[in-house]
Formats: structure tokens, C-alpha cells, sequence
């Protein structure tokens, strides 16, 4: 198939392969009319279909210990999380991604607790506000996508979902980055357990994020950054030189969840990840981004201002490699690729990669609180002494 994103001036230039599969160009874009196996046409997600890379009989018999977890939920959850946190951290077999998910977010017990509340919802007219913000967002949610293609199904579910939390939860009501989360897991599932795997984010998982002013958004972002002076003393110094703030390229990667950032394989494997460890997952995913991109002299010398740093932080895709393309099944170890591109030479970090730096990322859980309560008191103590300077 074709690759993922190919201007007009690259058309001349496809390859036989590809000129024999029906496609079309829409906005500077190859789409394909046989979706990947994700369900895109075409768009920076599109990738081509791959061999299995791991054994048929290791996918089997990690569907069976999956189904005989999720048939004693409550059992290992209380008894032996830590199995259910190795496994997880493995990757979750597709064919039982959509029920692993729930129970690991809560959103099955949600559903289970409040039978048709979301069909008696979607019957509500909604906020005026809400529902235009909805309707004016629904066509940039994953365009290219099957579901989300103009006029599609996915759209309507989409707008459902999206509608149906702005009235739950009215204090919040709706976030221009919620969309893309609700669309993600609309593709993994049906529009109810969407729609309660997205209530289970945003109150419980993502607390804070979706209100006015974001304090929340802008307490994790002093976070993340105290957090990178001790992984990325390089990186620190280089953001903090810039006087750069956090805020400026770490709010689409927490608020969305990576679902607008990272390719498609390394984004499943961190929500597996991510709803069963909570927010911490999301810092060190952030913390590996900004490693990577900016760890190293040689990487920031190519970055002397502001704008070409941001360039860099938005757009991270670049230095991680999707499951597809390696030759090798990676295991206990790192390996850095190198890959030509138009002659450019990128390092690109594979999503086994991405998973053991997420996993031997050296923080405890006390790190994270430990930094947490002293950013609390900053902000506190500087509320204090902007009330003194008032008064």
C-alpha cells in the first residue's frame, strides 16, 4: 500500500503497487479505498498492513490468560494487580482490548450502576453551547478513519457521546479535547462502553483538565518539567533557557492522551498502560519525548530559538517507529534505528523501545507524590504573595 501521507508533487512518483489499488487525493493526501487495519484510509495514521511479528501460539495463549483474568476481575485486582500491571505493560491482545479496557477503568462497574442512563441522556436536548461546539468539532476527528469519514456513522456516535457527558457532567460540560479521546475509543468499542470509558477519564483519570483555566493542566506541567531536571538535566537546561513553558507543548499530549501525537501501535500499547497505572503513565511517555528529542547537545544545537524547539516537542512522531517496520522482535534491550527519509537522517525509537524506557524509567511512586505536594505548596505560596501584593 501506499504510505502515510504524500503531497501532490510526490503523486507522479508512486510506485506500480500503489497506482494498482483504487485511491484518491484529498488534501495533499493519498487515500486508499481498502482501510489498514486500524480502519484509516490514508492520513498520517495510514499504515500498511504487516506480518504477524509475534507467534499466533503466544497471541493464543495470552488471549486465554487474559480471558480467565477478566472472568475473576475482581479476584486479581484485589489479590495479584501486579500480574494484571505485567500484563498490561505487555500489551493486551486485540481480541480482548475492548473488555480489558473497561474493567481497568472502571467503566464496565459504571455501566453496570447506571443501566440506560446513557440512551436516556442521548435523548436530551443538551446546552445550545455544547451542542455547536460538538457539531463544529465532529469533522476533525480522525478524518481519514472509516468511521469518522464524512458522513459516516462514527460521526453521529461521536456527537452522541460527546453530548451525552456535557449533560452528566454539566459543571465541565465539554473540552475541545475530549473529542479525539471519545472518537479513539469509539473505534474499540460500542457507544456505550465509550461513552463510560470516557466518563471514567475524564472524572477519574484526568481530573481537573477539561475546566476553565486548566490549573490542573498547569500544576502537571510544573510537574512534568521538575521531573525532567532530574531524567534530562540537558533537556532542563535547554527549556529553561528558552524560558519555554510547559504549557506550550505538553497540553495536547496530556489532555488528548497522545491519541493526536504518537503512531497508532505505540498509542494502544500506552492506553493499555495508562488505564492501569493512571496519569503517571502520561508524564513518562512526556518525559521520554523530551529526553529524546532534546537529551543530547547535538539535538539542541538544532534548535538555537523557540520555534524551531516547538517543532521538534509537536511533533515527536518522528523519533518512534511503529511495530511494522522493524526486522527484528526486540526484547530486553534498547535499540536505535537509524532510517534515511528524504535524505534525512532520523533516530527513531520502536515501540518496544518506547515501552522498556517507559518501564525502567527510574521514578517510584513517592517521586511522583513528593513533587506533586511541592508544586502544590508553590503555587499556593505564590497565590499568597500575588494576594499580599494586591492587598
Amino acid at each position: 500500500m501506499a504510505a502515510s501521507v504524500v503531497s501532490y508533487n510526490d503523486e507522479e512518483e508512486l510506485n506500480a503497487e500503489t497506482e494498482s489499488e483504487a485511491s484518491s487525493i484529498y488534501q495533499g493526501s493519498v487515500i486508499s479505498t481498502v482501510p489498514d487495519r486500524h480502519g484509516f484510509l490514508g492520513g498520517s495514521q495510514y499504515s500498511p498492513e504487516r506480518k504477524q511479528s509475534i507467534p499466533p501460539d503466544v497471541i493464543l495463549r495470552r488471549e486465554r490468560k487474559w480471558i480467565q483474568m477478566l472472568n475473576n476481575w475482581n479476584l486479581f485486582m484485589t489479590t495479584n494487580y501486579h500480574k494484571v500491571r505485567e500484563r498490561c505493560r505487555k500489551g493486551i491482545p486485540p481480541s480482548v482490548r475492548l473488555r480489558a479496557w473497561l474493567n481497568l477503568c472502571g467503566g464496565q462497574l459504571l455501566m453496570n450502576e447506571n443501566s440506560n442512563l446513557y440512551e436516556e441522556l442521548i435523548k436530551r436536548p443538551g446546552d445550545p453551547k455544547y451542542i455547536e461546539d460538538i457539531k463544529k468539532d465532529l469533522h476533525r476527528q480522525f478524518p481519514h478513519h472509516e468511521m469518522f469519514v464524512e458522513n459516516a456513522p462514527g460521526q453521529q456516535e461521536l456527537f452522541q457521546v460527546l453530548k451525552a457527558y456535557s449533560i452528566l457532567n454539566s459543571k465541565v460540560g465539554y473540552c475541545q479535547a475530549q473529542a479525539p479521546i471519545a472518537a479513539f475509543l469509539l473505534m474499540h468499542m460500542p457507544a456505550v462502553q465509550a461513552f463510560w470509558c470516557l466518563v471514567a477519564i475524564c472524572d477519574k483519570y484526568l481530573i481537573g483538565y477539561y475546566s476553565q483555566g486548566m490549573e490542573t493542566l498547569l500544576r502537571d506541567g510544573d510537574i512534568l518539567f521538575a521531573l525532567l531536571k532530574r531524567i534530562s538535566p540537558v533537556a532542563y537546561r535547554h527549556l529553561k533557557k528558552q524560558k519555554m513553558e510547559p504549557i506550550l507543548y505538553m497540553t495536547e499530549w496530556f489532555l488528548c492522551v497522545y491519541t493526536r501525537t504518537l503512531p497508532w501501535e505505540s498509542i494502544l500499547r500506552i492506553w493499555d498502560m495508562f488505564l492501569c497505572e493512571g496519569v503517571k503513565v502520561i508524564f513518562k511517555v512526556g518525559l521520554i519525548l523530551l529526553k529524546g528529542s532534546l537529551g543530547r547537545t547535538s539535538l539542541t544545537k538544532c534548535c538555537p530559538t523557540t520555534y524551531e524547539t516547538l517543532q521538534v516537542l509537536r511533533n515527536p512522531s518522528q523519533h518512534i517507529m511503529e511495530e511494522e517496520v522493524l526486522v527484528y522482535q526486540l526484547t530486553n534491550y534498547y535499540i536505535l534505528y537509524r532510517v534515511f527519509s528524504n535524505s534525512r537522517l532520523y533516530y527513531i525509537l520502536s515501540v518496544t523501545f518506547l515501552m522498556l524506557q517507559i518501564q525502567r524509567l527510574n521514578l517510584s511512586e513517592e517521586d511522583f507524590e513528593y513533587e506533586h505536594q511541592r508544586q502544590m505548596l508553590k503555587r499556593k505560596a505564590a497565590e499568597k504573595e500575588t494576594a499580599n501584593r494586591t492587598d
